[in-house]
This record gives C-alpha cells, sequence and structure tokens, in this order.
C-alpha cells in the first residue's frame, strides 16, 4: 500500500532549521493548548459529514472512536517526529495508521487546515476571554464590597499628585469599579465576535459537497457562523479585539497599582499591602517591597506588548490566508488573555487582604487644604461674591497659611475678612462655624449630592445599580460557560 501523506506535493521534511524556529515551538504550543479543541472539531466535522450522508456510518463510527480514544490516550501517543508541520498532521497520520488509508482518509473531506486551525484558535481564545470576563467579574465584586465598606472613609482626592477635593476612599474605588465595568464590556464585546465559527469555510471558498455549518457551529458551542468563507479564514481583528480590551484592562489595573504604590510609602501611610503581596530587601531588613503591585504593572506592558506584536503581525499582509498576518497573531493573543486573567485574579486578592488606615487619611484630608474649594463656594452662597473673587480671596488665604506653615483646618475667620477688604473692599461676615464646617472634609463629601458625587445616599444609590449589573452581567458568563460545558459534553 502507497503511503499517504499530506506532504505529497513537496518531497523532503521539513528541514531542521524550519523546525526548530517554526514548526516545533507551534506545534508545542498546539500540543499544551490546542489538542482538545481540535478533537472536538474532529468529532464535530465527523458526525456533520455523517449527517449529510457525505461519509459512511461505519466509517464515521470508525472515526470517532479512534478520535475518542486518541482523547483519551493524550497527545503523547501521536509519535511526533518532526516530519508533519503541525498537529493536525499528526493527528491524521494516527487516524490513518489506526483505521487505514480508506476510512482515516476521509475525516478530512470538506475541510482545509485553513478553517480548521481558524476554528480551533477561536476556541482556545474564546475559553481564555471566558475565565478573563469570570476573574473581572470577581474583582469588580472585590472592588465593589471595598466602596461599601469604605463609603464613609474620608481622604483626600488628588490630581496631578497634589491635594483637591476631599473624597472618600469607598468613591475612588467606586470609580475604579465603573472604569472596570466598562472594561467587561470591551471583553464581552470581544467575546461575541470571537464567538463565531469558521468551520466550513474551507481553503477559502467553501466546497461543493454538501456541508451543514450552522450544525458544526452549534456543536462547537458557537453563537453563530462566520458565514463568508473568504473572510472567515483572512481575518484575525478577533483576535485583535481582545487583546486590546485587555491591553486597556491591565491598563485601568496598573493606574490602581500606581496610586495603591504611592499610598503605601512612609510618606502617605494611608494603605498597607498583606505580607503575603510583598517581597522583602536581602540587605535592608526594614524593607517591605509591594511586589505584587509592581508585577500587575510590569504585566500590563507586556500585555500592551502582546497588542503590538498582534497588529504588527497583521500589518502589510494580504487580505487572505497567510502564516504572518493570520497564524502569528495567536502566540501573543493567548499569552496576553493568559495573564491578564492571572492579575485579575492577584488584583482581587490585593485589594481583599488590604489595610486602609482611615485616621491617616482624615487627617492628610483636613491639613492638606482640599477644603478650599468648598471655601470659596461659601464664600459665593453667603456673600453673594463672584465665584472667581471668591476664588482669589481663599487663594491668597492659603498661600499665607502654608508660608506661616498652618495646615488647612487653622484657617481663622479673620484671615478671610482681611483678604476679602484688601483685595476687593468687601467685608464677608463669616462666623467661625460657617469656615469651620467648610473647611471639615467629611462635611464637604456630605455636601456633594449632585449626581455622581460623593454623598453617602449617591453612594449607596450608585452600588446599589452597580451590584446589579454586576449580578446580570456575571448570569450570562455563567450561562456562557454552562452553554459551552454541554455542547462539549454532547460530543465527548
Amino acid at each position: 500500500m502507497a503511503a499517504v501523506s499530506i506532504r505529497e506535493r513537496v518531497k523532503r521534511s521539513p528541514a531542521p532549521a524550519m523546525i526548530d524556529s517554526y514548526y516545533g515551538p507551534a506545534l508545542e504550543r498546539a500540543l499544551r493548548t490546542q489538542f482538545d479543541p481540535e478533537i472536538w472539531v474532529h468529532l464535530a466535522h465527523c458526525a456533520m459529514l455523517d449527517r449529510q450522508r457525505i461519509i459512511s456510518g461505519a466509517d464515521a463510527a470508525a472515526i470517532r472512536a479512534a478520535l475518542l480514544a486518541l482523547h483519551a490516550a493524550g497527545p503523547s501517543v501521536l509519535d511526533v517526529d518532526g516530519t508533519a508541520e503541525d498537529l493536525y498532521s499528526y493527528i491524521e497520520r494516527h487516524l490513518i495508521r489506526t483505521l487505514g488509508p480508506e476510512a482515516g482518509g476521509r475525516l478530512h473531506t470538506g475541510r482545509s487546515r485553513n478553517d480548521l486551525h481558524v476554528t480551533t484558535w477561536r476556541m482556545s481564545l474564546r475559553a481564555l476571554l471566558g475565565e478573563v470576563l469570570a476573574a473581572l467579574g470577581a474583582l469588580r465584586r472585590v472592588v465593589l464590597d471595598q466602596a461599601r465598606r469604605h463609603a464613609g472613609t474620608v481622604m483626600p482626592g488628588y490630581t496631578h499628585w497634589q491635594h483637591a477635593q476631599p473624597v472618600t476612599f469607598g468613591y475612588y474605588l467606586l470609580a475604579f469599579a465603573d472604569a472596570l465595568g466598562r472594561d467587561f464590556a470591551r471583553l464581552r464585546a470581544a467575546y461575541g465576535r470571537t464567538d463565531c465559527c469558521p468551520l466550513g469555510a474551507g481553503a477559502l471558498a467553501t466546497t461543493a459537497f454538501a456541508l451543514d455549518r450552522d450544525f458544526t457551529a452549534a456543536a462547537l458551542g458557537f453563537a453563530a457562523v462566520m458565514e463568508v468563507a473568504y473572510d472567515a479564514v483572512s481575518s484575525r481583528d478577533d483576535a485583535a479585539e481582545a487583546v486590546a480590551a485587555c491591553a486597556l484592562l491591565t491598563t485601568t489595573l496598573s493606574r490602581l497599582a500606581v496610586d495603591l504604590q504611592a499610598w503605601s510609602t512612609y510618606e502617605y501611610r494611608m494603605v498597607e499591602l498583606a505580607d503575603q503581596h510583598c517581597a522583602v530587601s536581602s540587605i535592608m531588613p526594614q524593607k517591605k517591597n509591594p511586589a505584587a503591585l509592581e508585577h500587575i504593572k510590569a504585566t500590563a506592558a507586556m500585555v500592551a506588548g502582546a497588542l503590538t506584536a498582534v497588529l504588527a503581525a497583521s500589518k502589510n499582509t494580504a487580505f487572505a490566508d497567510v502564516s504572518d498576518g493570520v497564524s502569528a497573531v495567536n502566540e501573543p493573543a493567548l499569552d496576553a488573555a493568559l495573564r491578564t486573567r492571572r492579575i485579575l485574579v492577584l488584583t482581587a486578592d490585593v485589594l481583599g487582604a488590604l489595610s486602609v488606615f482611615p485616621d491617616r487619611m482624615a487627617d492628610l484630608a483636613a491639613t492638606g487644604y482640599g477644603t478650599a474649594t468648598e471655601l470659596a463656594d461659601v464664600i459665593v452662597r453667603e456673600t453673594g461674591l463672584s465665584f472667581r473673587m471668591a476664588h482669589n480671596i481663599v487663594a491668597g488665604v492659603v498661600a499665607e497659611a502654608i508660608a506661616a506653615g498652618r495646615a488647612a483646618n487653622e484657617i481663622a475667620p479673620a484671615e478671610l475678612e482681611a483678604a476679602g477688604e484688601r483685595l476687593f473692599g468687601r467685608p464677608l461676615g463669616l462666623s467661625a462655624e460657617v469656615v469651620r464646617a467648610a473647611l471639615d472634609p467629611a462635611e464637604n463629601v456630605r455636601r456633594r449630592t449632585v449626581t455622581g458625587g460623593p454623598a453617602a445616599s449617591k453612594m449607596t444609590a450608585m452600588l446599589a445599580t452597580r451590584d446589579a449589573a454586576l449580578e446580570a452581567e456575571m448570569a450570562a458568563v455563567d450561562r456562557n460557560a454552562a452553554h459551552l460545558a454541554a455542547r462539549r459534553a454532547a460530543m465527548f
């Protein structure tokens, strides 16, 4: 019997340099990440060929049994010897050796490695995106719980690394939660566009065999068929979109890490990381280094690099199935999703164990002049002066207090009165109680009742809305996971 091989058009096995640089590493990754989805695809395609009477029921049954036996045994039985290009080639060779070329050679009917490969990679990316969404949902739950716990923990708000206006730590975390919510929406959208099945597209123009693409898409758990065959094998914007969403998300996480790292220093002393998230110095015994936060920031850089790699691999390539534009995006895309999932879990762990020092936060808020805006607003409300005039009065008083080494809560009504007379010839007549309330950070927060403000009543309502949204969004993620598990179980 003549040998049956996918490499009959070329007479020599891949060059050692090709194996070392290209086929070998790609095959190693595929054996690790693609074996299960590829067997799943083979089973679905086999079932469809049988259903459409394209191959006989006997051949389909034999192929199915051989695939299940191979899956149970694992990829180690494939006899990988470097003479074939990819995982599919070794699986087909195994089937032909097991069943003979008549039965074993029928599985690939109406199919190309082009649509096979892009389908299995979409399945891998889809699975990882599902894990990322689940991890992001868990982090959002931790953030919202901490925001509720610290809704009354007054702290300085910062702009340009300078005291701005008093807020609460819970309000800061609520802002972070909303940013994560938008990241979640982007990832959900990326998941949806990944969840389209290219199988049946063939090399680029489908086939004359009467394939049922809707059947295989459903068997593989996809939400829809990627209809135009040429597009199905030529486009990898699913990977680019997914990595872009991961890059935006990890950038959000990195910005949180920057703040927490600063606030954990001796100069701020507002928060402290748990011991299990810190490293020590080999020479300086006092050190407690925020290693987890530094790792989060570094990971964000690597995910951004993965996005650059995906876009660079696609740029200036033909709109067709080409290795550099279609296949080369797989590794950085999956790496980015995996790294993103890991630091989402780590960030949730860090926030859940974080120590917060409310007294220190309150002291900084009271002494750091963040209440100056409310003081100017009070002058406007109490005296009828324009805001710009009130701004001038407060700015002058603050400058004098800083020069004298006095804190914000030490500003006296007499200083404001003198500044009003000096600048505008207008008495202010502010009572000590009015000035004291204006300089109280907690009172500043209480007065911020405009939509989206940090006042307790607004925080309660906003947290309730976000709790409900998160529950609904995570229910959808759970349904997707259950659907995929059911589809896989039905096929295996």
